[in-house]
């Protein structure tokens, strides 16, 4: 299935039903009176989050979406059908922006939620609403509201707990491929990885958690170059980022520097998440400059750096666990901000 994460669409709402004007003619009723009934309401434009789905590619095929059209009254004081809703269903994680790819009409991030998007047409009022001592044989009734439409766009930003970042070529694919099930594309050439990977890592029965692998990032990411910094919205809502360097290239320092300015660039808080800086691929050198490449890396992080090998898996265990630490006590602390938020609203005797 091909990954897509951002489109355009158009939803409609329903037209409401007009109201019907309908006299009574039955035998022996001398002065029947009216007997028009309302207009059906029309449909409306509801968005879900669902579990299951990583991308948008539902979207790629259908880009307009209207709800059903509610049906006119008739007479005997038949009221018409309302008009079938239209459900988007989108996976967890989804941002619906408005027409100008900013403003943020709903984020779709627990599975479940739904969102109404638009409000179908009120159906129009028969001739038997209007019937009164004055107007006893009214002839004339309402027809149906018209329904909303817009575009908008849908952006997915994947829920994961920890993030992968590094530059091409940095090994990502074969850690995620070596700490979880997922199988991604890997290769000896950079930018293997054209969209994001998600891979569960179980270290126990109950321990859990999301591993996200994005596109490598390059010098003047932020500015377009390579594949830009289009898909680190997928490591916006992670709790931690796990930042990979290739042990076997010439400065390691440089390489670190250049990614962190990319994510520094980028805003949206990710310069200030909790990072885990490892060397990769050190089953490819000798002790001594595996040694050298860790001290100089270590001045310029200014903290310890871990040593992992995706291929024979060295370090990837250890290195999973502290991930996985910082993940627990990251939701522990967003769990006592909210208790601490909602600790004094609620009613007290």
């Amino acid at each position: 299935m091909k990954f897509l994460d951002q489109c355009k669409i158009y939803i409609r709402s329903g037209n409401g039903g007009g109201g019907a004007v309908s006299f009574r003619r039955e035998k022996y009723i001398e002065y029947g009176g009216p007997d028009g009934g309302d207009g059906g309401k029309g449909g409306d434009v509801w968005i879900e989050a669902v579990g299951g789905l990583n991308t948008l590619i539902d979207y790629r095929y259908q880009q307009h979406f209207k709800a059903g059209t509610g049906v006119h009254g008739m007479g005997r004081n038949r009221h018409g059908a309302a008009g079938d809703d239209v459900v988007l269903k989108v996976p967890v994680g989804t941002e619906v922006l408005d027409e100008d790819h900013e403003t943020l009409i709903a984020d779709m991030d627990e599975p479940g939620k739904r969102v109404l998007l638009l409000r179908g047409g009120n159906g129009g009022w028969g001739n038997d609403r209007f019937k009164g001592p004055i107007n006893q044989a009214p002839r004339h009734a309402n027809p149906g509201q018209e329904g909303e439409e817009r575009w908008i766009w849908l952006r997915l930003k994947l829920i994961a707990d920890v993030g992968l970042v590094g530059l091409p070529n940095a090994g990502k694919s074969t850690f995620l491929a070596a700490a979880s099930a997922a199988k991604p594309k890997i290769a000896d050439y950079p930018f293997t990885t054209l969209a994001p990977n998600l891979g569960m890592v179980d270290l126990s029965p109950s321990e859990r958690f999301v591993l996200a692998d994005i596109p490598g990032l390059i010098e003047g990411a932020s500015e377009g170059a390579g594949l830009g910094t289009r898909f680190l919205g997928h490591v916006e809502r992670t709790a931690v980022l796990i930042h990979l360097i290739d042990a076997t290239q010439t400065d390691v320092a440089e390489a670190w520097r250049t990614v962190r300015g990319e994510l520094e660039a980028y805003g949206e808080e990710l310069g200030d998440k909790t990072e885990i800086v490892a060397l990769n691929k050190i089953d490819a050198l000798d002790d001594s400059v595996i040694e050298m490449q860790r001290e100089a890396l270590e001045e310029a992080v200014g903290h310890k750096v871990r040593l992992v090998s995706g291929v024979s898996g060295k370090g990837v265990t250890e290195l999973l666990r502290e991930a996985y630490a910082m993940v627990q006590d990251r939701k522990a602390e967003i769990a006592q901000e909210e208790a601490d938020q909602s600790g004094g609203a609620g009613w007290t005797p």
